[in-house]
């Protein structure tokens, strides 16, 4: 005969549970009622087991489905992969960003998605960050060049997480798309090169030409006073001697803008000329190194070039308040470096990222004439600034790729 169920507050109980409950000494309970206590207990853990596992399980699918829905809508590229660099998890951002489908990635090593030469390093790159500990990316993001599966490189921004396991770790990379912002930062580096020369052009051609004019006729004015008044004379000679000055400032100004030297007698004399000048306006020791010659015949990259070496320049001097500057220019393998090094105060322990305009402006130069830039704190102190391209770049040489594990 069945028991009728009692309800007590929010439970469903039986009399017998109750009896088991209330009874104080298991002494007194007949053997039935002992059998029929465990029997209870038994069946009550088991529904609470069931109905913990199942709201454990139901927990776990609602987070696996708000993460996939996060994964699939995401507009950024995300890629997981393990500590031996084989790919785990591909969302569609990243499938459309390098044009592979998740099937062709998975189980593939990361290295597929870099060009050469750090497509075949890159194994070597993550053992050396487990071992050391060190990266340049994780937690930073960089800007790098990712290659697309028709072989097509292009430049993205790279952020990299790491989580750790209870037996391993994984790399979760957060992939953007910056073909179209470098573009964008080309055509306005251009528009702005353009606007420099123009300016440069008529600070040399027109001003300074309207200033020596007027230096001449300070001149002949001086000697017709010579003859009347010696004070007035000394003092249109002190205008004329003014405006001298004023000639060389506006041509140095002009050079700046728009170095001469450098459309003349090309990328050497321009260093030469900006080193110079620079020991000249603030009285710190710079030299230029360039030996054997090298010879850029093409005037954009050399004009991106000398621009990285201006700002590298200037960078030392109003942040490092260094006091000595070495440019060097050299052709390693095809490939044309330019290296700025200073002794000022450089930075602490990681380079800048992306806090400065100026850093901002040499990476982009860099990237449009096919080249890297790196910064690194020297041992001695100071910082050095290291662009490297090719000697013939052409609009289709991308630039290189550095990982992020290096």
């Amino acid at each position: 005969m069945p028991v009728a169920a009692i309800e007590v507050g929010s439970r469903v109980e039986f009399p017998d549970s109750l009896l088991i409950r209330e009874m104080k000494d298991y002494r007194k309970m007949t053997k039935a009622q002992l059998l029929r206590c465990i029997d209870q207990l038994r069946a009550g853990h088991v529904r609470r087991t069931k109905a913990h596992e199942k709201q454990a399980a139901s927990a776990l699918r609602d987070r696996e489905e708000r993460l996939r829905a996060i994964l699939e809508t995401a507009v950024e590229g995300i890629i997981t992969i393990d500590e031996r660099g084989l790919i785990e998890t591909v969302n569609p951002a990243a499938e459309r960003i390098f044009g592979y489908r998740a099937a062709e990635l998975t189980g593939k090593n990361v290295s597929v998605l870099m060009p050469a030469p750090h497509r075949a390093q890159h194994d070597g790159y993550i053992n050396h960050y487990l071992q050391t500990g060190r990266a340049r990316i994780i937690g930073i993001g960089r800007e790098v060049s990712g290659r697309r599966k028709d072989g097509k490189i292009f430049p993205m921004d790279l952020s990299v997480s790491e989580v750790k396991l209870a037996d391993r770790r994984l790399f979760t990379g957060f992939i953007r798309d910056i073909t179209e912002r470098k573009r964008l930062e080309k055509e306005i580096l251009e528009i702005s090169d353009r606007e420099q020369r123009r300016i440069g052009y008529d600070l040399h051609d027109g001003l300074c030409q309207q200033l020596a004019g007027i230096e001449l006729m300070s001149q002949v004015l001086e000697q017709k006073l010579g003859r009347r008044s010696k004070t007035a004379a000394a003092q249109v000679g002190a205008i004329a001697q003014n405006v001298r000055v004023a000639i060389a400032q506006t041509r140095s100004l002009a050079r700046g803008l728009s170095p001469v030297t450098l459309e003349s007698e090309g990328l050497m004399s321009a260093l030469a000329e900006l080193a110079l000048n620079t020991e000249k306006l603030f009285q710190v020791e710079c030299r230029f190194e360039c030996d054997p010659p090298v010879l850029l015949p093409d005037l954009a990259a050399a004009s991106n070039l000398f621009r990285i070496a201006q700002e590298a320049v200037s960078n030392a001097i109003k942040h490092g308040r260094a006091k000595k500057i070495s440019i060097s220019l050299e052709a390693e393998k095809g490939r044309v470096v330019l290296r700025v090094s200073d002794n000022g105060s450089g930075f602490q322990e990681k380079p800048p990222t992306h806090s400065g305009m100026g850093l901002r402006i040499m990476q982009s130069r860099a990237g449009m004439i096919g080249g890297t830039l790196a910064l690194e704190r020297s041992a001695a102190g100071g910082v050095w600034v290291v662009c490297s391209a090719p000697l013939a770049f052409s609009e289709k040489s991308p630039p290189t790729a550095r990982c992020p594990f290096h």
